[in-house]
């Protein structure tokens, strides 16, 4: 993970377990599938995109992998994002192969987020966001109940596991914390 590109964020402040960052705008490779599990779905996406950056795509282009994968389930489906390297964006990235990768910019936006380690699990996913719900009610901060997963590590990391959850909180929350 150490050599891994990882995405740009902000650090705005912490109250306790909880981080708040602002993430500026980034563009992002996105597959989705109707499995709404983190074990039903996050192989299955993982092997398109890992298809896409390892030249899967009409130049056969090679893409830096980055940190995290970002990972969205609920609503009756699954959605996992690779962040681009920089110096990517929409106008010089490769077309994928297949057709169900869509390229995009993500929107910024302020976050507040927690840590855990270990290997991440639908169960280790549901207690995490109750924890961020229930920290989150507690400090008297709205956010937008889109809960999502963060993973930082290769499948065959086995040490120093790094994931979080996020979620979507307004600005004026966190300056009223800090």
């Amino acid at each position: 993970m150490a050599k891994t590109p990882q995405q740009q964020y902000k650090e705005l402040g912490r109250k306790g377990e909880l981080e708040f960052r602002f993430y500026p705008e980034s563009v992002m490779a996105s597959v989705t599938n109707s499995d709404t599990t983190y074990r039903g779905s996050s192989n299955k996406n993982f092997r398109v995109l890992a298809g896409y950056i390892f030249g899967g795509n009409q130049n056969s282009d090679k893409i830096a992998m980055t940190a995290p994968v970002h990972m969205e389930m609920g609503n009756g489906k699954s959605t996992m994002s690779f962040v681009m390297p920089e110096g990517y964006n929409l106008n010089n990235l490769p077309k994928p192969s297949s057709g169900s990768i869509e390229l995009h910019k993500s929107h910024e936006e302020y976050v507040a987020v927690i840590r855990f380690g270990g290997w991440a699990s639908d169960e280790k996913i549901e207690a995490k966001k109750k924890e961020l719900h229930d920290l989150l009610q507690q400090a008297g901060i709205k956010h937008n109940n889109n809960f999502r997963f963060l993973g930082y590590n290769a499948p065959w990391d086995f040490l120093f596991r790094r994931n979080e959850i996020i979620v979507s909180i307004n600005k004026e929350s966190i300056m009223a914390i800090n």
